[in-house]
């Protein structure tokens, strides 16, 4: 695998890069040579983040974890990226997809269930009103829902907005 390592707000140290290969390294064998690995640290305050991006044929492989120790975030990141990885990989081998972004060894690994698989255990119905962004930010905040499935009132396409971090908001729009 190649590693694209940076820093924002620290100096990436040997040590950092160290337990990078170490962790992210025991995944390898999941992935081909030329497999692309994004690896960011940051710090904000006391908090120390890790985000990783494995960027494959079809999917992004992604995974951001914080705490107060740069070492416990990159041991949670790598956790979630290998739990990732399985149900990706049990995905692809159900739908008999193309796989050309693993490495042949681990697609022939013997699949193993996934107590986490996804399970759709509610849908609902709704009316969409035409509205704009504004308004279905307020109506969101009302509900007190993360996301929010609107009629955009100048297009007339089918948008959704989400909350993000720090009390800031997202448009989904789609693309013609």
């Amino acid at each position: 695998m190649k590693y694209i390592i940076s820093g924002k707000n620290i100096d990436v140290t040997e040590g950092l890069k160290d337990a990078i290969y170490e962790k992210i390294g025991k995944l390898e064998r999941y992935f081909t040579e030329s497999t692309e690995v994004q690896v960011t640290f940051s710090v904000e305050k006391d908090v120390q983040k890790v985000e990783i991006t494995i960027p494959m044929k079809g999917t992004i492989i992604r995974a951001e974890e914080e705490s107060n120790d740069m070492y416990v975030s990159i041991d949670l990141v790598e956790e979630i990226i290998e739990r990732q990885l399985r149900r990706h990989k049990n995905k692809l081998v159900e739908r008999r997809q193309d796989v050309q972004s693993l490495s042949q060894a681990f697609i022939e690994e013997e699949v193993e269930d996934d107590e986490d698989g996804i399970q759709i255990i509610r849908s609902k119905k709704f009316a969409i009103k035409p509205m704009d962004a504004e308004e279905a930010c307020m109506q969101m905040d009302l509900l007190g829902h993360d996301f929010f499935v609107f009629r955009n009132s100048e297009t007339n396409e089918v948008n959704v907005v989400y909350k993000r971090k720090k009390n800031q908001y997202g448009l989904i729009e789609p693309e013609c």
